[in-house]
């Protein structure tokens, strides 16, 4: 088992910036990608960001604002937002995948106020 407990979020105007953290615990070894995932008001949820062992990926609405980023010596991931907008409003989780297994953190709250 792999529990990720996420932290960082909150309220932030239009244009500014936020950091999330995750701290994964339990049974990481085989753990191979971490990310975030997000999902809005009647929105479904979406990979944001995810850092695997080839390189890191990004949503497409994202891209040149987040960064990821992964210590694996101390099982963090971090998502480094900015430029914010009232549209990446959502609830961001923490992912994990361990030997084809999806693990998730408990979701933090980011709300981008216009």
């Amino acid at each position: 088992q792999v529990q990720l407990v996420e932290s960082g979020g909150g309220l932030v105007q239009a244009g500014g910036s936020l950091t999330l953290s995750c701290a994964a615990s339990g049974t990481i070894f085989g753990v191979n990608a971490m990310g975030w995932y997000r999902q809005g008001p009647g929105k479904q949820r979406e990979l944001v960001a995810a850092s695997r062992v080839g390189g890191t990926e990004y949503t497409d609405s994202v891209k040149g604002r987040f960064t990821v980023s992964r210590d694996n010596a101390e099982k963090t991931v971090r998502l480094h937002m900015n430029a914010l907008r009232p549209e990446d409003t959502a609830m961001y989780y923490c992912w994990t995948v361990r030997f084809g297994v999806n693990y998730w953190g408990q979701g933090t709250q980011v709300t981008v106020s216009s």
